[in-house]
């Protein structure tokens, strides 16, 4: 591994080849594995979320931190194999954003921001196709346009992904009015199976359709699903947090109260907290 010009930088990556040094390394960190390491990526990079999404900016250069850790963890378990070291992925990035950005680094002109993304797509479906073709030796057909699309993304994320791929090659609703409809005949299909008294996997079925449907609506809105529903579950925390703590003033507990009092107590919580 070549040295940064980053002293902080190669402390770290320092600190982790001592870790995982096998004789005065540490014991958890060399029974780790991508595998098992891969949990807590998810979880980082979550965490970074919701720093952002709180504004609470020292937490943020610590998340930032604990998923750096993460590329340098992985990178390290590449080096000990002889695949790849942390300056490797780096440089790998670093080419990519040239490529990505002709029009910063070559002297490309895009006619508007359009043109600019389209470019951006096209030049991401070329690299994925290159992949493929390096990883079976040129004998395999091209890439497929939802290839590539990683299994682990949340479900709604994935959800608008796939769909935003399909609409590159016209396979898409014109606007969003026409998704309203869908999504209301895929309810209607819900209340025919609920009535119809479906087993488990045919609700689960008919449910992922409506969810399915309602991505592709934030899609088409320019909303990000995901993002939405985290607003919307923060939305509900805050005002089941104020009935809870209105009730504990009051000396009683959610559980002592009938369905109707917590519904008008929900009502005054709408009013009250945004």
């Amino acid at each position: 591994m070549k040295p940064s010009s980053s002293p902080a930088l190669d402390e770290v990556l320092g600190i982790m080849a001592r870790l995982r040094d096998p004789e005065r390394g540490c014991a958890w960190d060399l029974k780790q594995t991508y595998d098992s390491i891969v949990p807590h990526t998810l979880e980082e990079a979550y965490e970074v979320a919701d720093a952002i999404a709180r504004r609470d900016f020292d937490e943020l250069r610590s998340e930032l931190g604990d998923l750096l850790l993460q590329v340098v963890f992985h990178a390290r378990m590449a080096e000990e194999e002889g695949r790849f070291d942390f300056n490797d992925v780096a440089r790998t990035l670093a080419d990519k954003l040239i490529r990505r950005h002709p029009h910063v680094f070559a002297g490309v002109r895009f006619e508007s921001e359009d043109a600019q993304h389209a470019a951006w797509e096209t030049e991401k479906a070329r690299e994925r196709a290159d992949r493929q073709g390096a990883g079976s030796g040129g004998n395999e057909p091209a890439s497929g346009v939802l290839d590539g699309i990683a299994l682990t993304l949340p479900a709604l994320a994935r959800a608008a992904k796939i769909q935003k791929r399909a609409a590159r090659v016209g396979f898409d609703w014109a606007d969003a009015a026409p998704i309203l409809d869908k999504i209301h005949e895929e309810l209607d299909e819900v209340r025919a199976e609920m009535g119809a008294g479906a087993p488990h996997a045919r609700l689960e079925d008919e449910l992922g359709d409506v969810l399915f449907a309602v991505a592709n609506l934030a899609r088409h809105l320019k909303v990000d699903p995901e993002a939405a529903l985290r607003r919307t579950n923060a939305k509900f925390e805050r005002r089941f947090r104020f009935m809870e703590e209105t009730l504990t003033r009051e000396g009683s507990r959610m559980e002592d109260e009938s369905l109707e009092a917590l519904e008008a107590l929900w009502q005054l919580a709408k009013t009250r907290v945004g």
